[in-house]
């Protein structure tokens, strides 16, 4: 079975891995984002499919376009002859005449229970929702983001302590395992995609930094939430004398009757309970364990986390 491979970040990276190993299935290409500029330095760095590529010595295999929307693009692509392609967090919407390639379409995995949490952030909503349960799905492909028939299902209970990033490496393995099980009954018409229950569908937004912007008169509960689902990006963060501090660790604490931002060492005062604050990073600083943090504070009566 000869397959093209279109992600771009590091749980595609480890989706694209377990394909890998494999015997049965052949990757032809790598498609990913162009290197781009990161980190303090603004250097271009390649993507994290690319860097598992080359390492693993496919370099040769690797397309970088800047868009699909190319004609050349397109007929490169159609020149490798896939007969299915696999999208794992690619970052771009696959147009008509791309999904028209491969004989037998493309399976997309997707970190959510599909219907819910379509969209760029499913992991992220999932923890903010506080659901109990997590999953991946394995779609086919459609012109509609999401929507496409479910081809497999994997669910598993939420973990207590659930991160965005650690979660999602996870959901994308698992998914990628479900999905080479499950490509040949898929190729021979066994395995039939089962329509989504659009009255069920939900929808999640690009994150931007501003999301992870705390508010303290929300309840501890909802805080906790927002520090592990924006890990690692946009990180749970507030204002400090004028500053950002990011909350990179946290957990829920008993009330400490105060104003909501007002601290009691590593308390912060909410709209309801407190949060104990355990990784900080000030700004320019390197993360730190919050009761060093403190140490070096000394709040003035009244001072308060903004």
């Amino acid at each position: 079975m000869r397959i093209i491979f279109f992600g771009t970040p590091a749980p595609a990276a480890r989706a694209l891995e377990q394909l890998l190993r494999d015997k049965h299935l052949t990757i032809v290409g790598i498609v990913t984002q162009p290197d781009r500029p990161a980190g303090r330095s603004k250097h271009a760095q390649p993507p994290p499919v690319k860097q598992l590529a080359e390492a693993l010595g496919l370099g040769r295999l690797v397309y970088q376009p800047p868009t699909l929307r190319d004609p050349s693009v397109v007929a490169q692509i159609a020149a490798l002859r896939p007969d299915l392609g696999v999208i794992a967090a690619y970052g771009e919407i696959l147009r008509r005449d791309v999904l028209a390639i491969p004989p037998h379409g493309y399976l997309n995995i997707h970190p959510s229970l599909l219907p819910r949490y379509r969209g760029p952030a499913p992991v992220t909503g999932a923890i903010l929702a506080g659901d109990r349960e997590t999953g991946v799905s394995i779609i086919r492909l459609t012109p509609r983001m999401d929507a496409g028939p479910i081809v497999a299902q994997l669910r598993m209970p939420m973990p207590d302590a659930a991160r965005a990033g650690a979660l999602t490496e996870e959901l994308f393995v698992r998914g990628a395992d479900l999905l080479a099980g499950g490509i040949e009954p898929y190729v021979a018409g066994t395995l039939v995609p089962q329509p989504q229950d659009e009255t069920q569908a939900t929808y999640t937004q690009l994150l931007k930094k501003e999301d992870g912007r705390i508010d303290w008169a929300l309840p501890a509960l909802q805080l906790e939430r927002m520090v592990r689902a924006y890990d690692p990006w946009p990180v749970a963060w507030c204002m400090w004398r004028g500053a950002p501090l990011k909350i990179l660790d946290a957990r829920l604490a008993a009330s400490i009757g105060a104003t909501p931002g007002r601290i009691d060492g590593t308390l912060v005062a909410c709209g309801s309970e407190a949060l104990e604050l355990l990784l900080v990073q000030p700004a320019g600083k390197r993360a730190m364990p919050a009761h060093d943090w403190m140490r070096g504070q000394r709040p003035a009566a009244g001072e308060r986390l903004e």
